[in-house]
């Protein structure tokens, strides 16, 4: 497939009216929807911007190439804009951009598309090329240009991997795998080939992996350039010298890197491909957490969003319909329960820390931080006690892949098998067995016995502590604590404790959905959906529906969930609220002592005080 069955006349602008970044991106996707290859604008737009925020498309040398790939396509396609004058769209180089190529991939584009939207950007290395754009001056004369210069380009280049000369490798990726993945891989071979170095390297891009590099070159290579904004299999590379950059450096620095590479100015790499140079040491190393946290996050969150609308759906039939020994037991919402709940969320934190030592480790950190995890899920630690596991679990198995590298060669083959998860699995669970879980239980324990000794006179400050606690860790051992003490006051007669109680588990999720709804530039594309669904996690009372934004953000999200969690608690005081029954949620509002409507109030107002002040304290995240 040529570029231009993609790029068509109704999808080009050759005088864009655009003079702001966020102008030009409206003009593109709207020229893509008219032309109907939408089918949805502002999802498509959305997506758009999300790719941005996480860093510019604007690649320098007057050149933006926006994209993604997302199912508000209806098909494949690519628009052109050309400002003359050129507009500031924060690139790389600082300078204005004149050629913009908004590419339009749909969710289930087949590789052919794929590959066509990726070729694009290899034809714009070319500054003849560029410049003929630039001037070109009929859209038939743009379209002209591009199958010229496609047919110019469809030779494939061989590289001569077997020769004598020093060979130097390179892995290219980027996280939508459509421009910039090519781009700096183009950029980099020019510049190879400019500077006579013999040069092979890996695309990672939505059509899969090309161009793979084989055991034996990369035994052969003098060193590796990994020019990537996502994960990429790393483990092969261990005890070369390895050169880790931003896609973006490829692109603009090929040259340096390609001259480190052949200086060996690199480290050995031993197994942490968690950090990237992109600055200072410090900095490097708050995004190499950042990146960890977020592996774990990203994975756990469809079974937390699965799992909890089971259980949402399943109290439909009833709050206690899953109980078999209760009037209102339902086979179907205990099918649901043991499902959502059981399992689901039996998974949540064990997947959680396995994915955080996977990311810190690569592949053998995986088993020794999900058996981290399940550890703290069934010992009553909660997610907290999931993130200690996996970063514990991680480091240990880089610990070990250093001990282990004294080892014979011979031996190799067994450390990922055998060695790794062995002695990974048994360090990582001795520590959580002895070291984490155990001083977590007696946190709990004594968390309880203060709250049973607590004065219930001052009922609104006991509905302060009661509903922040249910919103520090979010089904942990502390929210286990408040919830204990609620029943324990429902078995002695007292019903206000308990509705502070339940009221405080709601407020998390529902102020994290209306936060991504209010504030959407603070979240991701992938956080604003999931905040969708804690509008009916938290009505249906399942706080864990917070936890993946709680686990990326805790220094922001923790407090403002604990603070709006805490008025809802001390208004059910004030309303002079009761909650008989042991659960929460829009299901059991009807049956509360007091005025229902006060009470769903005060749920509202604690979840508007949390959306607020996630609002305040988080960053921008959209451009």
């Amino acid at each position: 497939m040529r570029i231009t069955e993609l790029l068509k006349k109704d999808t080009i602008i050759l005088d864009l009216q655009s003079s702001s970044k966020s102008d030009v991106i409206d003009e593109l996707v709207g020229k893509l929807d008219e032309a109907g290859r939408l089918n949805d604008r502002e999802g498509y737009k959305q997506a758009i911007l999300n790719r941005e925020s996480q860093s510019t498309t604007g690649i320098g040398e007057g050149i933006a190439i926006p994209h993604a790939k997302t199912s508000s396509v209806k098909m494949p396609a690519i628009a052109f804009g050309r400002s003359k004058e050129g507009l500031d769209y924060e690139s790389l180089d600082g300078q204005p951009a004149h050629l913009f190529f908004m590419i339009a991939a749909s969710e289930g584009a087949n590789n052919a598309h794929l590959e066509t939207l990726s070729r694009l950007s290899t034809l714009l290395m070319d500054i003849d090329f560029r410049q003929s754009l630039l001037n070109a001056a009929s859209i038939d004369e743009v379209i002209q240009l591009i199958d010229d210069k496609e047919t110019e380009n469809e030779q494939p280049e061989e590289v001569d991997t077997k020769s004598d000369d020093e060979l130097v490798l390179a892995v290219t990726a980027c996280p939508t795998g459509i421009a910039h993945t090519y781009m700096a891989a183009d950029s980099l071979k020019a510049k190879a080939k400019e500077m006579n170095v013999t040069i092979k390297v890996e695309t990672n891009g939505s059509s899969g992996i090309k161009n793979a590099l084989t055991a034996e070159e990369i035994e052969k290579a003098t060193a590796i350039i990994v020019a990537a904004d996502k994960q990429v299999e790393m483990a092969r590379f261990a005890g070369k010298k390895v050169i880790q950059v931003p896609v973006a450096q490829g692109i603009r620095k090929p040259e340096e890197l390609i001259n480190r590479a052949l200086k060996g100015d690199a480290p050995v790499y031993s197994g942490d491909g968690g950090k990237s140079e992109s600055g200072s040491s410090g900095s490097s190393e708050r995004k190499g957490f950042y990146k960890h946290l977020m592996s774990g996050v990203s994975a756990m969150l469809p079974f937390v969003v699965g799992g909890g609308i089971l259980i949402a759906i399943s109290f439909m039939f009833g709050i206690d319909a899953v109980k078999p020994d209760d009037p209102t037991y339902n086979a179907f919402a205990a099918a649901l329960n043991t499902i959502g709940g059981g399992n689901a969320f039996g998974l949540m934190i064990p997947v959680l820390a396995g994915f955080i030592a996977m990311s810190i480790a690569d592949r053998p950190g995986l088993a020794p931080g999900m058996v981290g995890g399940l550890m703290a899920s069934t010992g009553q630690a909660g997610f907290l006690g999931g993130l200690i596991a996996g970063f514990l679990a991680g480091y240990i198995i880089l610990g070990l892949k250093k001990l282990f590298s004294r080892l014979p060669q011979a031996l190799d083959g067994i450390k990922p098998v055998l060695l790794y998860p062995l002695f990974g699995i048994f360090i990582t669970g001795m520590i959580m067995l002895y070291v984490i879980i155990d001083p977590v239980k007696a946190i709990n324990d004594g968390l309880t016995q203060w709250l049973s000794g607590f004065e219930t006179g001052n009922l609104v400050l006991l509905g302060i502590i009661l509903a922040g606690m249910m919103a520090v860790d979010m089904g942990g051992p502390i929210n286990k604590a408040a919830f204990t003490f609620g029943i324990a006051m429902i078995d002695a007669g007292n019903f206000g404790p308990h509705a502070a109680i339940m009221a405080g588990g709601m407020v998390p999720p529902l102020g994290l959905a209306l936060a991504t709804t209010i504030f959407k530039n603070r979240f991701t594309q992938q956080e604003r959906e999931a905040g969708k669904t804690c509008y009916a996690l938290g009505a249906s009372f399942i706080t864990e529906g917070a936890i993946p934004f709680a686990a990326a953000d805790p220094g922001r999200v923790i407090p403002a969930a604990v603070i709006g969690a805490a008025v809802a608690g001390a208004l059910t005081m004030v309303f002079g609220i009761g909650l008989p029954a042991p659960h929460g949620g829009i299901f059991v509002i009807g049956v509360v002592e007091g005025n229902p409507f006060l009470y769903a109030l005060a749920i509202i107002i604690g979840a508007v005080v949390t959306a607020l002040l996630v609002g305040v304290l988080k960053k921008k995240k959209v451009v």
